[in-house]
């Protein structure tokens, strides 16, 4: 009967720990929400499903600027606007970021 009682014991210190966990986790999200003015974020499975694309590719798109990103608690996250933007504009840069760029028409 002893045993019985210690393994429910352990048990339910198993379970509270992971509580504790996921409530860590919760508000470290919910804090990088309010960071971004509690606009809708996405993580690099959500870009990756989005956008069919591996895990390396979507690496090369942050190295190459291709798309914006932001890091919080060792994480990278994405704001969804954003990443419309970006679908909408078809992974072209937006208007913003070729501002004082030369543009091709220019010596035509």
């Amino acid at each position: 009967m002893e045993d019985l009682e210690d393994f429910f014991e352990e048990l339910k210190k198993f379970f509270m720990s992971r509580f504790d966990r996921i409530e860590k986790k919760l508000d470290r999200l919910a804090k990088i929400k309010d960071a971004m003015n509690g606009e809708k974020i996405l993580d690099n499975q959500d870009m990756c499903q989005l956008l069919g694309i591996t895990k390396r590719s979507l690496a090369r798109y942050r190295q190459k600027k291709i798309i914006p990103y932001y890091q919080g608690d060792r994480k990278t996250y994405y704001k969804a606007s954003e990443v419309q933007a970006f679908l909408k504009n078809k992974g072209k840069p937006s208007d913003e970021e070729n501002k004082g760029k030369p543009s091709d028409k220019e010596d035509s």
